[in-house]
């Protein structure tokens, strides 16, 4: 009986299966792949086994776990306080191409290709008789946006990738017949962005009761927009560190000379997104007498409301490790209250914040100060406490993405009572209580805390970001254009900061495209902080040597008082020019001669 079986580029045989092993339901522990497309049910658990492949990013303590990324521990957003972490390894720059957490992404996300081309090549003849020829192309489209989606995550993580197309090596294969070399990044993303438009027009209109976590024609049209954007950014559109990455035959892989054509097709792109399916998908809000609250609960249940109408794409049913991860210890407290808050937010990030007038804390005007308390009251706070002037009077954004000291906690105790968060050496959630199940830098990400572990939607993308993106194109391709301006006053109306040129408190205009640039990224920090997107903007930037490498501050867990407040050096992280992207996993490499490593590695 021929069994299900699934490469990775190197034609490594794997038997395809999920979680719940559904496909073990022969005496011969397989399935023959006849007899999956003879049966909806198992065409549907095909369909499923790979989506199932899609990133869990609720698991980052675990990287790699269900294809969980590095993504906010190697930013300067966050620091883990567990060692057994990789991003412990990355901020160090002393990752190799050898580890198995850089291997991980390469053969699960070819493995899912492979699979995804078979799911294509088979669903036309499938003989299930409760199937319709409609239903055969929705799949099919679904299944070529997943393949898609898939090597858009291998090109923004590894770079220029192997595209297979529709090639199903056989297992027999020899080395020359698996001996592919990689497509030039231009490349990668016409295919990519060939094959979104495709599976839209096979996936056709929404179907009634189709469940939410399936590409739709809305995140195929999204996703098409995020990898034109993606190809149009400094880190691969003219950039001369990758001048010698090249194939045997001379292929340039990143092109050398930058073309700003390719900030303007990403920017038709997101248009054309937003004339197909806004207002149908539009920025969440709250409704509270209190403008500031209506903001930091709308900033807040963006991410915890899974599926609400500014959600584009995420994973569905996604077990998680948040609640306890960001979770403060709170000493005395049980149950779901009390967590680790080992996944800590760093003083860069707490620094980005915009005060509430929506100043940066840099500007002389805004008001910020560096020492000293007052009585404040933030916005789920049930009184006023004695706060750090640091905390005081920040934009709602920062409420909702930063725990510190002396705050109340989102959620009451079993008694019904608030807990008031404590990190200072002998506090509730400080290291006299732990030394591993606490902060690492006197600050605990708040943002995405749900009230208990249930399995949720984890987020990939939503309306706010295209938004910001859809400003960024334009203010690179045409940047004397309106809706730059209009699109991230959007953002900060939601957000009740004051806007750019417009209504009450409205600030001056950023002048100029680079004022505008620095603008927009800024805006980016604030607003994405801590959705996986940071990371990957520092890179695409080409800035992250100045923002992932040297210093990193927090407080001083070490003391108590009006000591603990004191700025206090953390680590010294260290990032290479190599670090920008991935490498090729060591094992490709050797194996698949045609295959050239990334630059520095």
């Amino acid at each position: 009986m021929k069994r299900i079986i699934t490469l990775s580029l190197l034609g490594v045989v794997l038997l395809l299966c999920s979680c719940k092993k559904y496909l073990d339901t022969v005496p011969d522990n397989v399935l023959s792949l006849d007899d999956v497309f003879k049966s909806r049910t198992n065409i549907e658990r095909y369909l499923a086994n790979i989506y199932n492949t899609l990133p869990n990013e609720h698991n980052q303590r675990f990287e790699g776990n269900e294809n969980s990324g590095v993504w906010i521990g190697a930013s300067d957003e966050g620091k883990f306080n567990w060692d057994f972490n990789y991003t412990t390894v990355m901020n160090k720059s002393a990752w190799s191409n050898t580890d198995g957490q850089v291997r991980n992404y390469w053969v699960n996300y070819y493995r899912a290709i492979r699979n995804a081309t078979d799911f294509i090549q088979r669903i036309d003849g499938a003989t299930a008789t409760d199937f319709t020829t409609q239903e055969k192309t929705r799949y099919k489209g679904e299944a070529r946006a997943l393949r898609a989606f898939f090597y858009y995550q291998l090109m923004r993580i590894y770079g220029p990738v192997v595209l297979m197309g529709d090639d199903l090596s056989a297992v027999t294969a020899n080395a020359g017949e698996l001996n592919k070399a990689r497509s030039s990044f231009d490349e990668c993303t016409a295919y990519v962005v060939s094959e979104f438009d495709k599976a839209s027009d096979e996936i056709g209109a929404p179907v009634q009761g189709a469940s939410s976590g399936h590409f739709t024609q809305r995140v195929a049209k999204a996703y098409k927009a995020q990898t034109l954007f993606l190809a149009a950014s400094p880190l691969f559109n003219g950039n001369p560190d990758y001048a010698t990455l090249k194939n045997d035959d001379g292929k340039q892989l990143i092109n050398q000379i930058a073309d700003v054509t390719k900030w303007a097709k990403a920017a038709a792109a997101y248009r054309e997104f937003f004339t197909a399916f806004v207002p149908g998908v539009d920025l969440y809000r709250v409704n509270d007498p209190d403008p500031f609250r209506a903001a930091y609960l709308a900033c807040r249940d963006v991410i915890l409301v899974s599926w609400n109408k500014e959600w584009i794409f995420g994973r569905a049913n996604s077990g998680t490790y948040m609640r306890y991860d960001r979770t403060p210890y709170h000493d005395g407290t049980n149950g779901n209250q009390r967590g680790a808050g080992a996944n800590g937010a760093t003083q860069a990030q707490v620094d980005a914040y915009f005060m509430a007038n929506g100043l940066p804390i840099t500007d002389p005007a805004s008001g910020y100060q560096s020492t000293g308390f007052s009585n404040f009251q933030s916005s789920d706070d049930v009184a006023p406490r004695s706060t750090f002037n640091q905390w005081v009077n920040r934009e709602p954004r920062f409420y909702v993405g930063i725990t510190y000291t002396n705050r109340t906690w989102l959620y009451r105790d079993a008694n019904g009572q608030p807990i008031i968060t404590n990190m200072e050496f002998s506090g509730n959630s400080g290291r006299s209580r732990s030394t591993s199940d606490v902060s690492p830098t006197g600050y605990i990400i708040r943002k995405n805390v749900y009230q208990d572990d249930a399995t949720r939607g984890c987020l990939y993308l939503r309306l706010a970001e295209m938004y910001l993106s859809y400003a960024e194109a334009l203010n690179e391709s045409n940047p004397n254009d309106p809706d730059i301006l209009k699109y991230v006053n959007l953002i900060r109306e939601r957000a009740y900061v004051p806007q750019y040129g417009a209504g009450a408190n409205a600030l001056p205009v950023p002048a100029g495209q680079a004022a505008m640039r620095d603008a927009i990224r800024a805006e980016r920090r604030s607003e994405l902080a801590f959705e996986n997107v940071r990371y990957f903007d520092t890179r695409r930037w080409r800035i992250a040597e100045q923002t992932d490498g040297g210093p990193f501050y927090g407080m001083d867990m070490t003391k108590n008082g009006t000591a603990f407040y004191t700025k206090t050096l953390l680590e010294t992280r260290i990032f290479r020019k190599r670090d920008y992207l991935f490498p090729i996993p060591a094992n490709e490499v050797l194996s698949v001669p045609a295959i050239k490593q990334n630059t520095g590695w």
